[in-house]
């Protein structure tokens, strides 16, 4: 092994010369920044624990703005925000498909699930609450199978402890029927409940929450429905530090680094001017000016358009008088 890699190191200027040590370098850097998951397919982002993290990184950085709600005194999104906090499902399931093109609508309404509960299913949800939800139901999607079947057992009197782990087919996320449909309202037996999922946690090999933190959520109540403990999973904030991908639901907004490359960016933009054609009378000048913080459009003046037209007019009628 360790010839093989002394022989690459003396051939490095060979690999480069066709690129590959160049690609590797990238790549790599690419995977470290979580960016590698861009455009890819499904199967691909939800391979791996460190690729649905990304995922989830990558989506609240792109798509934060949302909850900025037009906030037009910060200037950097002044111009770039969607100026909408509250959106259904299926335009959140569009802005996933951004991301990638064949995210499964399946996933996107059991997020959204968690939020409304017994609401429509196009009643307008948070950004913060559907990203939440959200990352509870992606990243852990094969616990969540798994914790439903539980559940249904309890309601059924069944015994819930011979668990039927999820194999990797369950990533077709075949969709399971809402336990809350068929449930009373009251659910089960919250320490019953804990009892069953810490086996689960202690046997699966699937991504679980630490189990301390899923009985920590249980404690605090005694019964409660399935949908019922995903909210209340979502909104554990040390669930979703012990996950790792998101910052606190306070610092949701907050991304310095992006913000000062918009500050940059929009700096850059409104910096440039039109400049006027030569022996235009002057009239641009006096144009009212925009108040609002909008981009300038790069469009050519009206005056020059019109003189166009003319010329062009005249063209014509000479071609049609030299025709007759």
């Amino acid at each position: 092994m360790e010839d093989a890699v002394s022989q690459l190191l003396e051939n490095r200027e060979d690999i480069s010369q066709y690129g590959i040590a160049r690609f590797f370098t990238e790549y790599f850097n690419s995977v470290r920044q979580g960016t590698h998951i861009l455009f890819r397919e499904f199967s691909f982002i939800q391979a791996t624990p460190h690729n649905r993290a990304s995922f989830l990184r990558t989506f609240w950085r792109c798509f934060r703005a949302v909850g900025k709600n037009g906030d037009y005194r910060n200037p950097a999104y002044s111009a770039f925000s969607l100026c909408e906090d509250l959106l259904t499902a299926k335009e959140y399931h569009c802005l996933l498909q951004l991301l990638c093109p064949d995210f499964p609508v399946e996933l996107t309404q059991k997020a959204a699930r968690i939020v409304l509960m017994d609401d429509a299913m196009d009643c307008l949800m948070s950004f913060s609450d559907f990203l939440f939800a959200f990352q509870i139901q992606f990243y852990y999607s094969e616990f969540l199978e798994s914790v439903a079947a539980i559940y249904q057992d309890l309601l059924t009197g069944k015994n819930p402890n011979t668990v039927i782990v999820p194999t990797s087919s369950s990533g077709q996320h075949r969709s399971r029927q809402a336990p809350s449909e068929c449930s009373p309202l009251d659910g089960v037996e919250a320490s019953l409940f804990y009892h069953c999922l810490e086996s689960l946690c202690d046997r699966s090999k699937y991504s679980c929450p630490p189990s301390a933190l899923v009985k920590e959520v249980l404690s605090s109540v005694q019964r409660l429905t399935f949908y019922g403990f995903l909210m209340a999973l979502a909104k554990h904030h040390g669930i979703n530090r012990a996950l790792g991908a998101l910052p606190d639901k306070g610092d949701l907004l907050l991304d310095p680094p992006m913000d000062k490359e918009l500050e940059n960016l929009l700096s850059q933009v409104s910096g440039l001017s039109i400049s006027t054609p030569a022996g235009s009378s002057g009239d641009i000048a006096n144009l009212p000016t925009r108040t609002s913080p909008r981009i300038s459009s790069p469009w050519k003046p009206l005056h020059h358009r019109q003189k166009v037209d003319t010329e062009s007019d005249g063209s014509t009628d000479e071609t049609e008088s030299s025709e007759n």
